[in-house]
């Protein structure tokens, strides 16, 4: 079938004449269906409509006519020759198959589109999945940097409980090494204050109600004061170690012992009573205690 009968129906089928004899010539006058896949492709192109320059004659596969080339016409009937006539149902059988083909081009498109776009969204989830995985391993870098936080400041407040529990023993060490008496000088009596005789820890009214902390003010002989929050099963020796590493150089500059006193009822605690918990000795939850120099030996 001419190249003739191919432009006629693809104008037939709704393409814009100067469109149709573009995708001819660009094809290389391949037929109707290479010049409709390339409609399909380019459809969107901002140039599409933009004529060619090339001559009709090469537009439609055939040599340019004289007239068209300047010079002498050619023959009617050479003209005629190269443009066969079609019946009106080989023009309908014609056009029926190119609107078939046009719709299988248009459903392979839309087919082609839709795999496009279901690739997409795979693309989108994939990388939403990733997004989300990157934020939960950062979520749990940071709470594992955290715990391991927590877990040093806990060690290292161990190891100073440690460390103050190592220093009340060996005060207490010393001191048994100095008033335990090897021959030497004797320690003088700690010194009392006239006032009543406190009863006995034994006779003291029972608590109504247990206390896991004691809060102790200590008040120091240049009329200052020390309050710090103590365990209830807490010795008195860390209470005294407490006053001596926080007083002042006029209790003799952290060298020499220090004697503990109770308010009320007035007494003098031992070196016996500084290995009894606090809750034992009636300072629990809260106390007044009194700060005294105390002989050396």
């Amino acid at each position: 079938m001419a190249e003739l009968t191919a432009l006629e129906s693809l104008i037939e089928m709704g393409f814009p004449r100067g469109r149709a004899e573009k995708a001819l010539a660009l094809t290389g006058n391949q037929g109707i269906e290479a010049a409709m896949d390339w409609l399909m492709e380019h459809e969107d192109d901002p140039d599409v409509d933009e004529p060619l320059a090339t001559p009709l004659g090469h537009i439609l596969g055939r040599e340019p006519t004289p007239t068209e080339q300047g010079g002498p016409e050619r023959p009617e009937s050479v003209v005629g020759e190269s443009k066969p006539v079609l019946t009106e149902e080989e023009r309908q059988e014609q056009t029926k198959r190119m609107l078939e083909l046009v719709a299988q081009k248009q459903r392979e498109r839309e087919e082609r589109e839709e795999r496009e776009a279901l690739e997409r969204e795979r693309q989108r989830r994939r990388q939403g999945q990733e997004l989300s995985a990157a934020r939960q391993r950062l979520q749990e870098d940071e709470m594992r940097r955290a715990a391991e936080e927590r877990r040093r400041e806990k060690a290292e407040e161990l190891a100073a409980r440690q460390r103050v529990r190592e220093k009340i023993e060996r005060d207490k060490a010393e001191r048994a090494k100095k008033y335990g008496g090897h021959g030497g000088s004797q320690p003088c009596p700690p010194t009392t204050e006239p006032g009543p005789v406190p009863s006995s820890p034994g006779k003291e009214p029972p608590t109504k109600r247990e206390y896991d902390q004691c809060r102790i003010q200590v008040r120091l002989p240049d009329g200052s004061s020390l309050t710090q929050t103590f365990r209830a099963r807490e010795q008195l020796a860390a209470v005294r170690l407490y006053v001596e590493l926080h007083r002042g150089e006029e209790l003799g500059g952290g060298q020499d012992p220090v004697q503990l006193l109770s308010g009320f009822p007035r007494r003098a605690f031992s070196e016996a009573d500084m290995e009894r918990p606090l809750q034992e000795l009636g300072l629990v939850p809260s106390a007044v205690l009194i700060v005294a120099k105390k002989c050396p030996g």
